[in-house]
């Protein structure tokens, strides 16, 4: 039997207590990310998750241990590619999706980097004085020129096609013009919770837009419910103050004394007097008179 480093135990133990400790478990992608930007998202993460790296092997042997105490939880392993870690939390896994999207950052390309969206470089005035750095940008592709002492771009120019590889020289005038199309970042590949696991074609949703969805199904289901008369701890007061005014109205409609209508419907006689009054006013003694003038 071959020998197994002690430290690789200790390891998969660690990682078994992580995804046992917490409710919310996401396999994430941190590979081609620099040092210093992994720390910095460590530090964006603090007191909201736990981030823990670590080999494939270990992490799925890890997943193993901790299945005979949550079930499903290895299902999580088919998501594990390139250089994994793994993500702990209590927060729901649509807000932690958000969350780590928030911590991407853009970078510059260095060459060779296939773009997922056209990288176009947009027409005006550089920083740029007249010089070499013209020829360079031409050479790149991009349509510079000098105009009135300033090295200008003429026009709107797509560099680089989505699909296709960055060109050196094209990454090099990118960078000189602080353009930056390299997105670098924690990607999720899964999360998991409660026994279901969630891909990010699920979780990346637009939270402003969902709120505002469920605030207004909400209200139409309230407006429903005011409708249809249904009675819960949201409507009763509502509907008690509808059935009250309906009531009153009902009351002041028909000439039911009370001592809520008496007043209205004084009021209410009054009003229809001075109107039939109006009509003619012969006949009329002094006060009538003096009412209506």
């Amino acid at each position: 039997m071959a020998h197994v480093a002690k430290w690789k135990f200790k390891e998969v133990e660690e990682l078994k207590n992580l995804l046992t400790n917490k409710p919310v478990i996401g396999i994430v992608e941190i590979g081609g990310i620099p040092a210093p930007q992994i720390q910095k998202m460590r530090t964006n993460l603090q007191n909201i998750a736990e981030l823990k790296s670590s080999k494939n092997s270990l992490i799925k042997r890890a997943f193993d241990e901790a299945e005979k105490k949550v079930k499903g939880i290895s299902n999580l392993k088919e998501y594990i590619t390139g250089q994994t870690a793994i993500l702990a939390t209590d927060i729901n896994p649509f807000k932690i999706f958000n969350k780590i999207k928030t911590t991407r950052t853009n970078a510059p390309a260095k060459g060779g980097e296939i773009v997922s969206e056209d990288i176009e470089v947009k027409a005006g005035t550089t920083p740029f004085k007249p010089g070499p750095i013209v020829g360079d940008l031409q050479k790149a592709g991009i349509p510079a020129a000098i105009q009135e002492g300033k090295v200008v771009i003429k026009k709107d120019k797509v560099v680089v096609p989505a699909g296709e590889k960055i060109p050196k020289d094209v990454a090099q005038m990118l960078t000189r013009l602080e353009i930056f199309p390299i997105e670098i970042g924690m990607s999720i590949h899964g999360i998991f919770e409660q026994g279901n696991i969630y891909k990010p074609d699920i979780l990346d949703i637009d939270m402003g837009e969902f709120l505002l969805n469920i605030q207004k199904a909400s209200s139409n289901a309230f407006n429903l419910a005011i409708e249809t008369s249904w009675i819960n701890k949201n409507t009763i007061e509502p509907l008690l103050n509808k059935a009250y005014r309906n009531a009153f109205s009902l009351a002041i409609d028909r000439g039911i004394i009370n001592k809520k209508t008496i007043k209205h419907l004084i009021s209410k006689a009054h009003s229809s007097m001075i109107s039939l009054a109006s009509k003619s006013k012969d006949g009329l003694d002094e006060d009538l008179k003096n009412m209506m003038t």
